[in-house]
């Protein structure tokens, strides 16, 4: 079987300091640091969009399998948790709140969340990042 390869792309552009926007199909976020690291506050800072992106897609993972599953789910939180050591994170934790009894198929829906969950198995699997300029720059912004 061959390996399916699509492309996300995200653009962030830098205003000042230490802010600056994102843009990812229609939508526009700020990205930016606390007051205490230099930053004006204006927006999550990206490790806290990392663990947004964390949280967020396994939610949606363990929906997509108890769904899939016939398994009915209330309401429910994923909170994701990171350690920093130095400049990254050194683990990971998340945490889901069902908001009541949970069903008896919990642990095998977790499971299944963990293989679907795009965030969770990219961060496991440690991809390589590369960082080149763009031969063909477009008009300064």
């Amino acid at each position: 079987m061959t390996e399916r390869r699509t492309s996300a792309v995200v653009e962030a552009t830098w205003s000042e300091g230490y802010r600056s926007s994102v843009e990812v199909r229609q939508f526009r976020a700020e990205v930016d640091e606390p007051e205490s690291a230099g930053g004006t506050d204006a927006g999550p800072m990206p490790t806290e969009y990392l663990l947004v992106a964390l949280a967020s897609c396994f939610a949606l993972a363990l929906a997509h399998v108890a769904r899939r599953d016939g398994v009915a789910l209330d309401p429910f939180a994923v909170r994701a948790e990171g350690t920093y050591a130095g400049p990254s994170f050194s683990s990971f934790d998340l945490v889901v709140d069902l908001g009541g009894p949970p069903p008896p198929q919990i642990e095998d829906l977790l499971v299944k969340a963990r293989r679907v969950c795009y965030v969770s198995n990219t961060l496991a699997r440690q991809p390589e990042v590369s960082v080149r300029l763009d031969e063909d720059p477009g008009p300064a912004r």
